[in-house]
Order: structure tokens, then sequence, then C-alpha cells
């Protein structure tokens, strides 16, 4: 089986399960999946909560000029999440050649969750439950998962 398929696959159990554990979304059903095949790459990690931090950032100051509720705002966090991450793959600039972002829709998925219950939960959940794929993930595919 694909890396990519059955990690997000036991991302989606272990955000589930956690989610009805704790009462808390580790920044949307894929997100961990996608987050613990890169564990051992910080940069990208670093550059993929960075935009999601900045489209949160973004989204909400522009929900202080703009109505933005709902849906919208959802699909505004997702637009911004794929600008900001487009830009920072086309600015070589600004940091290492590593210094990409993880996917298209992940940053924005991230900062929408951040918007509704809180950065620090978020971010909390969302650490914990990629740890815990990248755990089973190791110990279904093995160390070749590596890299």
């Amino acid at each position: 089986m694909e890396t990519l398929a059955l990690s997000v696959g036991i991302g989606l159990v272990v955000s589930l399960l956690f989610s009805e554990l704790f009462g808390l979304a580790s920044g949307g059903l894929i997100v961990p999946g996608y987050i613990a095949l890169y564990m051992l790459h910080p940069w990208q990690l670093l550059a993929t909560l960075s935009v999601a931090i900045a489209t949160y950032g973004v989204v909400r100051l522009l929900s202080t000029f703009l109505i933005v509720y709902g849906r919208r705002r959802t699909a505004l966090m997702i637009l911004i999440g794929y600008v900001l991450g487009m830009l920072v793959r086309q600015t070589p600039w600004l940091g290492p050649q590593e210094f990409t972002v993880i996917g298209f829709v992940i940053p924005g998925l991230v900062a929408a969750w951040m918007d509704r219950q809180g950065v620090l939960q978020t971010l909390s959940s969302l650490v914990l439950c990629s740890v815990v794929v990248r755990l089973i993930l190791v110990l279904a595919v093995g160390m070749e998962l590596g890299s």
C-alpha cells in the first residue's frame, strides 16, 4: 500500500479517536497523516505551521473589515493559506531550500481550526496526533519510512 494513503488513513482514525476522547480537533482530519510523513523535515514543518499562523492572522485582520463567517470564513482560510503557501514556494530567499509548505490546503485547514478552537489547542492536538500516526506508521511499515 502507498505510504501516503496509509498515513492519511491512520491519521483519519487517530484524529477521530482523539476528537471523541478529548474534544479537540487536530487541524483537520487529513492533516496529522501528512504531518506524520514530514516529521524528519523540520524546515517543511516550520514553513507549514508559519503559513498556517500567518493565514490565521490575515483572516482575523480581514474580519475586522469584512463580514466573514461559516463556510466563507473556512474557504477564505483555505484560499489565503494556498496563496501564502505558493508565495513561500516561489520565494527562495526566505530560507533553506527545504523551507517549503506541505501540501496546498494543509495550512488553511490548520488555520481554520486555530480560529475555531484556539491556536494552542490546535497545535497541541496536531502534534500529539501526528506523533501517534508516525509511531503507528513506523510499526506498520518499518524504518524505511525514514525519509
